[in-house]
């Protein structure tokens, strides 16, 4: 439901419903640049990390309901 993906220059957060629902969140994340479905913070130190949890809460939720599913 999420993937993370740690590269040189930054690390990728990959959430399935993209992040077009959470543009309040991530104006209170701190530092980061978008993809469509893909987050991409330079250092954990560069974003509020509640905010970062919440957005993953939040997506995992979404999926879970549009699939019927739950997390192991």
């Amino acid at each position: 439901m999420i993937a993370f993906s740690p590269r040189k220059q930054n690390t990728v957060v990959y959430i399935m419903p993209g992040f077009d629902e959470y543009q309040d969140l991530l104006a209170n994340l701190g530092k980061h640049k978008l993809g469509k479905s893909c987050l991409y913070i330079n250092k954990l130190s560069d974003v509020n990390q509640s905010v970062l949890k919440e957005i993953a809460e939040l997506s995992v939720k979404h999926m879970q309901q549009q699939y019927q599913c739950t997390a192991s």
